[in-house]
């Protein structure tokens, strides 16, 4: 990324202008599967790579190609690539890289599905998986230094945003010889930029703040492109590539990443701020808080402290259930980073996959309630949450 040009002028020009045709001012959907040479080694060099163009949908395509080279201009990488969604690129990025006998270092609090790759699949193929304690540095520094091949990291973490020491965790990986990968979902490149502090890999599920209108879903991991390279190659055999009307539709969400993500953190703020003083709510979780465990830490690596938070209710189920549908201005839904503002339990939305048990043994109350703050004006939100608590307190015994 260019350090002289606003993160907000990339977000709205940058990867665009090369693919503008007849005088567009918008990036084309092109939705042709294939691509006609007449020369026929002309077609040969753009097969093997040697010359720039595109033979077939499944290995790339104009407006995904648009879309990727955004990305990685806002996160400041040499290349990029992209999925057809988020999990695509998390599972696709891991498969690249991972072979069996081989060890992955990671936290306990990643998404759901994530998890799930942990705890289930990986160690099908004979990969040890060892989970660390989110926050626990000394822990994960200790485990890194056994060896191991990847060190996975999220942060802020899907749904109790913790934070994690980026740049000590990067050095920590570097010292060990492992591959250091941050999911920066939560985070946003607006907000923080992993590459900055040693990462090796980023990676987006472009359906949440990317593309900011639920409405189209994809992935992308970006880095150096010796990286990019490989998981591109892993991709294109395996086919889950990004669909050209999700990456037109995500390019356009990205025109206003910068504006959306800026309300989106105030939002949060605010919203995390009332709800301490709600005597419904036993703990707000939201790294913006002076009183949260990590905050000094998310100061040096954030620009902005995000628009997702999440809150713990007394009563547990009962109150959740007796809550979420009184919101007048919230999607109830297992989506976020939206312009609408979406609200749901970790036992329907990012830890749905996970028993109770499992979620408890990751220190998610089945009460806990995630929060992805839209771009309504904040005096709305809360005063939909505070009439929403009247309606609760006055019907439940709790």
């Amino acid at each position: 990324m260019n350090k002289n040009i606003h993160v907000g002028t990339e977000a709205v020009w940058a990867g665009e202008k090369e693919y503008l045709v007849h005088g567009a001012t918008q990036v084309p959907v092109v939705l042709s599967v294939a691509y006609n040479y007449d020369d026929m080694d002309e077609w040969y060099d753009v097969a093997i790579g040697k010359k720039k163009g595109h033979i077939y949908g499944r290995n790339t395509n104009p407006t995904v190609q648009a879309f990727e080279d955004k990305v990685k201009t806002l996160e400041g990488a040499e290349a990029a690539t992209s999925f057809s969604t988020g999990m695509a690129a998390i599972s696709n990025t891991l498969a690249t890289f991972l072979l069996p006998g081989d060890r992955i270092v990671s936290i306990k609090d990643t998404y759901g599905g994530t998890n799930k790759i942990f705890t289930e699949f990986l160690p099908r193929q004979q990969i040890e998986v060892t989970l660390c304690e989110t926050g626990d540095h000394e822990q994960i520094e200790a485990e890194v230094a056994k060896g191991c091949k990847i060190l996975y990291l999220e942060t802020p973490t899907n749904p109790t945003v913790k934070i994690t020491d980026i740049k000590r965790m990067a050095e920590a990986g570097k010292q060990a010889g492992a591959l250091v990968i941050v999911d920066n979902t939560f985070g946003t490149p607006i907000n923080q930029n992993p590459l900055e502090f040693g990462v090796d890999l980023v990676i987006h599920s472009a359906t949440k703040f990317l593309g900011g209108h639920a409405d189209a879903l994809g992935g992308v991991v970006c880095g150096e492109s010796t990286l990019i390279e490989k998981i591109y190659h892993y991709r294109e055999i395996n086919g889950a590539t990004m669909d050209p009307m999700a990456a037109y539709l995500t390019l356009r969400g990205m025109k206003t990443l910068h504006l959306r993500v800026r309300e989106q953190s105030h939002n949060a703020m605010e919203l995390a701020q009332y709800l301490k003083t709600v005597g419904l709510v036993e703990e707000v979780y939201y790294p913006g808080l002076p009183e949260h465990p990590h905050h000094n830490i998310a100061k040096e690596q954030m620009k902005g402290f995000g628009g997702m938070l999440s809150f713990s209710v007394k009563g547990g189920v009962e109150t959740v259930r007796g809550l979420l549908p009184k919101l007048q201005f919230a999607h109830r839904a297992a989506n976020l980073g939206a312009v609408e503002t979406t609200v749901g339990p970790a036992r329907t939305t990012s830890h749905v996959e996970c028993t109770p048990e499992e979620r408890a043994a990751m220190g998610i109350p089945e009460g806990l309630i995630r929060v992805s703050c839209g771009i309504e004006a904040s005096e709305d939100i809360i005063h939909d949450f505070k009439q929403a608590f009247e309606q609760v307190t006055t019907t439940l015994e709790v």
